[in-house]
């Protein structure tokens, strides 16, 4: 993954799974990386880990549902390292998982905020900083196309999530900045102990060793990146599809 070598990125959601392995292997092969979460708690002991090991990383309070703090994030990458490469919307909740009926409106908007107010944030504050070959990676769901019992704020805002990164590639194709989405399936992270908890809908029923580590779909949005990625640009990738796995290097 030489392409990733002096790259600058910004890793939302970067406290634990997903986003902390991207944010880990991105460093470790020698991009500088922005670690965005709520609290520096998590973030800041992995970016010191990867500072102490020689490499460029640094943790930033960022809540994705505040502009300003995302716009401050983008702002401090090129302060820091000069520029701005990558950007991985990655910042998401589950709950509330509940039925409609049931829901809490205030709880159901947070997630909205967060899982796609938080996307379109990610989006405006890094496309004016970036340039040609630039990429932005948004995390998607099989729930964007799929309705499932008790999701409903986050399978709405996954669609919505879906379309931004269409209209996204539309707006920025022709200024050479690529954009696409990654469906990673089901991934062994705290996200899933809470669906686990919940007992609706069948993901609920799954079981632990049917979910992928955080390092598999890390891999994929690091290979996004790359040159082999370009084809993807505007769409949706799945990381259920085994032709992409072994592309990306993964066991089938």
């Amino acid at each position: 993954m030489s392409h990733l070598k002096d790259k600058v990125a910004i890793v939302t959601g970067a406290s634990r799974g997903i986003g902390a392995a991207t944010a880990r292997l991105m460093a470790e092969q020698g991009a500088a990386v922005i670690l965005a979460a709520r609290s520096t708690g998590e973030t800041g002991a992995l970016a010191a880990e990867l500072t102490a090991a020689g490499h460029r990383a640094e943790a930033m309070a960022c809540d994705v549902a505040r502009f300003e703090d995302v716009a401050a994030t983008v702002a401090r990458a090129r302060e820091r390292f000069g520029g701005l490469d990558i950007v991985v919307n990655n910042a998401g909740m589950i709950e509330p998982i509940a039925q409609l009926v049931a829901s809490d409106p205030a709880e159901w908007g947070q997630a909205i905020d967060v899982n796609l107010k938080g996307v379109y944030h990610g989006l405006r504050a890094a496309i004016p900083a970036m340039e040609s070959g630039a990429v932005i990676v948004n995390i998607s769901s099989g729930a964007a196309h799929s309705p499932l019992e008790g999701w409903s704020a986050y399978c709405a805002a996954k669609a919505g999530a879906a379309m931004l990164t269409r209209a996204a590639h539309l707006e920025c194709a022709g200024r050479g900045i690529r954009v696409v989405g990654l469906s990673p399936g089901t991934v062994a992270t705290q996200m899933q102990r809470s669906i686990k908890q919940s007992g609706l809908n069948p993901v609920s029923r799954l079981e632990w060793s049917d979910h992928i580590p955080p390092e598999w779909p890390a891999r994929c949005i690091a290979w996004l990146c790359g040159p082999e990625g370009a084809e993807f640009a505007g769409t949706e990738v799945s990381l259920r599809d085994e032709t992409i796995r072994r592309r990306v290097g993964l066991a089938a």
